[in-house]
């Protein structure tokens, strides 16, 4: 029986919207809530998430610094080495590659900050998943709290989508956590950060525990339900396993040309 790995694919052809922060955090979160072992790939040749890891003193998640030509590849060999969770942070504006890379996912996660212009460029990015089929949601990120656009933009979207019920609003620690490779639940668990990664990594892993993750127009689902999942899916989830060979040591980075 094959490990039923899940992909998590973060998208946006737009630059800045957050998805390296987004990508890290929710591995990071997965890790801390046993949804794990957990892998990220880098296929942005920027190789910002690379960076961030070969800060990080952690050994989780694993790391891979993958390419168009390499990943189906690797993403078979992570299958094969037991991982249950990879999720892969992709380039912006390269029509081509979003197209390629959304094909291997089980979910597309679209980071959109609430601004004209990031709303303008989402358009084609929903045109690729669509062309594929792919299950995505919104995740409203780096937001200004009480603004109004916020509330503005999660309507506008959930007209093309599904929008996460949970906004990641802009706050420095963010910025300042991933500096020596880590996050803000390792820097500052108790922070309304930590809470609002914590509640977006419950509902992206209910979504993902689904038989068939469909993607519903406008839905907003509850935390609470994705929390009790996670709850009974850890009192039935075999523990300790582990990768029996991690891959993509630190070295890996700077030797391989994208």
């Amino acid at each position: 029986m094959l490990n039923p790995m899940r992909v998590i694919v973060v998208a946006s052809q737009k630059g800045g919207s957050g998805k390296t922060t987004i990508t890290g955090h929710l591995a990071v979160e997965a890790v801390r809530t046993g949804q794990g072992p957990v892998a990220i790939i880098d296929t942005d040749p920027q190789g910002s998430l690379a960076q961030w890891w070969n800060a990080r003193e952690a050994p989780e998640p694993a790391f891979v610094q993958s390419s168009l030509g390499s990943l189906r590849e690797d993403l078979a060999r992570l299958r094969e080495q037991g991982f249950h969770l990879v999720v892969i942070d992709t380039p912006p504006a390269v029509t081509k590659a979003i197209s390629e890379i959304v094909g291997y996912a089980d979910l597309v996660i679209l980071p959109t900050r609430p601004s004209p212009h990031d709303l303008r460029a989402v358009g084609a990015t929903v045109d690729i998943l669509e062309a594929h089929g792919k299950a995505m949601i919104f995740v409203l990120n780096g937001a200004t709290a009480r603004a109004r656009i916020t509330g503005q933009a999660a309507v506008a979207l959930s007209q093309h989508g599904t929008v996460a019920p949970v906004t990641v609003h802009h706050r420095v620690n963010f910025a300042s956590s991933m500096i020596d490779g880590r996050t803000v639940m390792e820097v500052d668990p108790d922070s309304a950060s930590s809470r609002e990664i914590a509640a977006l990594s419950c509902y992206v892993h209910e979504r993902l525990q689904r038989r068939h993750v469909v993607a519903l127009p406008g839905g907003f689902h509850d935390v609470k339900t994705a929390q009790q999942t996670i709850a009974v899916s850890h009192a039935i989830a075999p523990e300790g396993l582990r990768p029996t060979q991690p891959f993509g040591r630190r070295g890996r980075i700077e030797a391989q040309n994208l």
